[in-house]
């Protein structure tokens, strides 16, 4: 039998890829902060591990030497800068403690899931081969997501991890209880202020767990992997749900300009509140882009499925958030 520990297990992907590594028999330990709603894993058979992924020691205490791979699905996708520092320590700090965990339990491989948002902001289909520009983007998370790479890359490269890097797109499906969740709710009860012009690739969450395990059987070492999808603007996401929720469509978007100055006008108002705004700088600018890309790739040597049409994807996100009576 198989034996896989999961970061970030009780969130959306993680609880999508620990079903289907135990579908294949694997045996799976899921780690956890004290703090996680972790009603989700309790419901699978898994062990949980409840460990402090930014200490080194707390990591080389409690991970088993016996494991055949680390998939590093936690990270901190956070768009207020108030979170830059901990978002930092979440996406580098504790992905080199993991690696150096990994290479001193030697573990066999670490599968570690970056996002699209590592290669920054481009005009054209991003690809593989796309430079990053990432660190000049203005959004800490797109930064933070590229320097997570290249710790990985570095320890490939100088101390032989065997290590597969993920970028998934848009993820959308089941166990999503916040992004998707907020706007499924958002449209119900007609609160949503209005639509971003943005434009995106868009997966399923079926696909991209099993495109984790595939990595992990027959990805090649020091590579990177796009799983992207159906490309659609933002309007026709919402309009989508808009139309499995009986509500009326939206016709229209709400200009770029107009976005970023509402983002910065509630990122000054958060410093008097220190609260969070539903809409900051670094948000306006991420849904105002077009991030559209390949996944030729991953199909070709994952054998990953790049097809899932959006209303499919919105369907079994949404009958999920309904038998959850989240919406």
């Amino acid at each position: 039998m198989m034996k896989a520990l999961v970061t970030g297990g009780s969130g959306f992907l993680g609880i999508n890829l620990i079903k289907q590594l135990l579908d294949k028999h694997w045996e799976v330990i899921a780690t956890h902060r004290a703090s996680s709603n972790i009603k989700d894993l309790q419901a699978l058979n898994v062990t949980l591990l409840e460990v402090d992924l930014e200490s080194p020691s707390d990591l080389s205490a409690k991970i088993p030497k016996d494991l055949d791979a680390i998939f590093h699905v936690a990270g901190d996708t956070s768009l207020w800068a108030a979170n830059n520092a901990r978002q930092h320590r979440m996406n580098v700090t504790v992905t080199e403690n993991l690696i150096n965990a990994a290479l001193e339990k030697r573990i066999k491989r670490f599968i570690h899931t970056s996002s699209i948002s590592a290669y920054g902001f481009h005009q054209s289909t991003i690809n593989e081969s796309s430079p990053s520009s990432a660190m000049t983007s203005g959004v800490n998370y797109l930064r933070t997501k590229y320097l997570g790479e290249m710790v990985v890359k570095k320890a490939v490269e100088e101390r032989q991890l065997d290590a597969v890097i993920l970028n998934p797109c848009a993820i959308i499906g089941p166990h999503d209880r916040q992004s998707w969740a907020q706007l499924f709710s958002m449209i119900s009860n007609d609160t949503l202020p209005g639509v971003p012009p943005g434009e995106g690739s868009y997966c399923h969450v079926r696909e991209v767990a099993a495109a984790h395990i595939a990595a992990f059987e027959q990805g090649k070492t020091g590579e990177n992997y796009i799983l992207g999808g159906v490309d659609c603007k933002f309007l026709e996401v919402v309009n989508t749900i808009s139309r499995l929720m009986g509500k009326p469509e939206r016709q229209r978007t709400i200009p770029a300009w107009a976005l970023r100055l509402l983002g910065k006008v509630s990122d000054f108002g958060a410093k008097i509140t220190g609260k969070e705004p539903e809409i900051t700088t670094e948000k306006a600018k991420l849904v105002s882009k077009r991030v559209v890309a390949s996944s030729s790739k991953a199909v070709s040597e994952l054998n990953y499925r790049n097809d899932v049409p959006i209303n499919e994807m919105l369907e079994d996100c949404f009958d999920w958030l309904k038998q959850e009576q989240l919406v």
